[in-house]
């Protein structure tokens, strides 16, 4: 009876420490987009991102890709949450300038 019952909190364990090692797969990724993203300034601050000090964050938006993004740090980040649009439409601009001149805000 014990041993059925070890073999039964053993099993459950397993499960959950899988399903918490799939939850944090999502991070990871969305965390390994962020850190290739050529921007490397803060699109709230407009300060440039430190190694060690960046915030990342994934803003998913319904009908919309998920967006993975970077901060400065978690005050910006605060921002942005309260006014997502506004920071959205500056990383697009931000992104199409980087485009049409290869230097703007980007990491060279």
């Amino acid at each position: 009876m014990k041993l059925f019952r070890l073999r039964s909190v053993l099993v459950f364990l397993g499960l959950l420490l899988t399903g918490l090692g799939a939850l944090g797969a999502d991070d990871t990724s969305a965390t390994r987009t962020a850190e290739k993203q050529p921007i490397n300034v803060c699109i709230v601050s407009g300060e440039h991102l430190q190694p060690g000090e960046i915030v990342t964050y994934v803003h998913k938006e319904e009908g919309k890709p998920d967006r993975a993004l970077r901060f400065c740090c978690r005050k910006c980040l605060a921002r942005f949450k309260a006014n997502p649009a506004v920071y959205l439409k500056k990383l697009d601009q931000l992104e199409s300038e980087r485009k049409e001149s290869g230097k703007a805000g980007v990491e060279q």
